[in-house]
């Protein structure tokens, strides 16, 4: 039975030929190296479509605008004296370096009683925010703490103005693939190393 196996195999490699040897190993090395430069990072939840209104009074859907996209979103308000003004240039930050690859940004108002699409714009203008990367978002507070809550799992949105600091990474199939507290000294550096590796993943 090895044998015959043996025969076998060296009866396959001679009708492969030289060449045909050569494309195989080639294909054996390309198939490996996708393997390993594919992300290793969790899948935690899926985002649905969603319609919100963006900063320049757009209807925003995101089943178009973030189509096969990786984007980071965070929740915020721009009246914030707290954390808000930090993420928002945190934001900024993942914004520049990966400035020409493709990133998508997204804020979530959670005072959309204030914060109209006119505010959002000043706003994100204070933070050298580009258009068609980086989109501030606002609705009804029911779309904005369904979203808040029960899809990126970060609180609710209620009129309080709580929200959580965290950024949240999602892939180009509209699945969470991280959550990052950006009061830790490595917070930016860990989102744009991964969304980095997310996008250069066409899979």
């Amino acid at each position: 039975m090895a044998s015959w196996r043996l025969t076998a195999d060296r009866s396959l490699w001679s009708r492969l030929g030289t060449g045909g040897v050569v494309f195989f190993y080639a294909a054996m090395v390309l198939l490996l190296a996708s393997c390993a430069s594919r992300p290793n990072l969790p899948t935690l939840g899926d985002v649905p479509p969603f319609t919100l209104t963006d900063q320049n009074g757009a209807v925003f859907e995101s089943a178009s605008k973030l189509k096969e996209q990786v984007w980071v979103a965070d929740f915020m308000f721009t009246t914030c004296p707290g954390p808000c003004p930090l993420m928002s240039s945190q934001m900024h930050q993942v914004q520049k370096a990966l400035e020409g690859e493709g990133i998508r940004l997204v804020s979530f108002t959670v005072d959309p009683e204030h914060d109209t699409p006119a505010v959002l714009l000043e706003y994100g203008q204070r933070f050298k925010a580009s258009p068609g990367v980086w989109h501030f978002l606002t609705g009804s507070a029911t779309d904005l703490n369904r979203l808040s809550k029960d899809v990126f799992k970060l609180g609710v949105v209620d009129g309080q103005l709580e929200h959580s600091t965290r950024f949240v990474l999602v892939d180009r199939h509209s699945q969470i693939r991280g959550y990052y507290a950006t009061s830790e000294p490595d917070a930016i550096a860990r989102v744009i190393e991964d969304a980095r590796a997310l996008l250069k993943d066409r899979s």
